[in-house]
């Protein structure tokens, strides 16, 4: 198709512009793509190190459009993150906008702040908008949190609530380099420390790719086939809370985009499968016992992929 061809130049040229700054991390700047055009957001989770920030910096700079950083610390108040009312002593008030009006906002190190200031996320994240003082601003279009945590449990740190991490599209890993890939990034700190990032689409574009994805095929076979997944995850023994309804959502969301990306206008099994971990894994909750077994969220997903029956799919 003309319009997937399209889509897969625009992903070549951010991938390539990313790469100018960032080394061996081409499956995270997939997955921010993916999820970018599914209308959704992306938490990055990884050792301090790990090009978290730099990766979801240089992605927002070669996307265009407006970006913000928010720079998460235990002080921080839900103000800092929407904005607030200005008054004057005659009464008179002006809005100033927080940093989460624009198109790209790198939330970084969410979980070094409190629930309360987490939570200011909330509904920005899941309907677009956001409430000051009983007034409802719209957010930009098209509009992405990306955020990065450092691992669970380091020193500082306030675990996002269940609610909180459902509200993510998909959950990705920054891992530490390969020995070849840390070879390359010694070697060319100077220009990786100095990048020239330039936006190579807009906004505009990405709302065309989100309007497009609308139009791939995803056949009754495949949404069985997903609902069955995540079910086949609520009553697994070893899970205590499977995925809420959005798991399923985004599988549905992101198989068109990856469909896109593959130049196919219909969505295949292998789509579901390869997302499964990205979209689902962060929304398990693993019984205690079971996590004393050293059970994680990876291998059950992975049990039950074996175990789901895969639908034929005429091409």
């Amino acid at each position: 198709m003309k319009d997937t061809r399209r889509f897969a130049d625009i992903y070549a040229r951010i991938t390539k512009e990313v790469s100018e700054a960032i080394v061996g991390k081409d499956e995270v700047i997939r997955m921010l793509m993916v999820a970018l055009v599914a209308g959704g957001h992306v938490l990055i989770e990884g050792y301090p190190g790990t090009a978290k920030t730099k990766l979801a910096n240089s992605f927002a700079e070669a996307i265009g459009g407006k970006f913000s950083r928010i720079q998460f610390t235990p002080d921080m108040m839900p103000a800092d993150v929407t904005g607030f009312y200005l008054y004057s002593p005659t009464g008179e008030s002006r809005l100033v906008d927080g940093p989460i009006f624009a198109n790209i906002v790198l939330a970084d190190e969410l979980n070094r702040t409190t629930p309360r200031t987490q939570s200011a996320l909330l509904e920005a994240m899941q309907e677009n908008q956001i409430t000051i003082e009983k007034q409802t601003y719209p957010l930009e279009k098209p509009f992405m949190v990306v955020a990065t945590q450092v691992m669970t449990g380091a020193e500082g740190t306030y675990p996002l609530t269940d609610v909180q991490t459902d509200r993510f599209l998909l959950r990705v890993l920054s891992e530490y380099s390969s020995v070849d890939e840390e070879r390359e990034v010694i070697s060319n700190i100077d220009r990786i420390d100095e990048p020239e990032i330039h936006p190579v689409c807009t906004p505009e574009e990405i709302k065309e790719l989100q309007a497009l994805i609308k139009e791939i095929y995803v056949s009754p076979d495949i949404v069985e086939y997903i609902v069955s997944i995540v079910g086949g995850l609520r009553s697994d023994p070893d899970v205590l809370a499977g995925p809420s309804i959005r798991g399923g959502i985004a599988l549905f969301k992101c198989s068109r985009v990856m469909a896109a990306l593959d130049t196919r206008d219909f969505v295949i099994p292998d789509d579901i499968k390869y997302l499964a971990r990205y979209a689902l894994e962060h929304r398990l909750l693993v019984k205690p016992e079971a996590e004393m077994d050293d059970v994680m969220p990876e291998m059950i997903v992975n049990r039950i992929l074996e175990r789901v029956p895969v639908p034929r799919i005429e091409t």
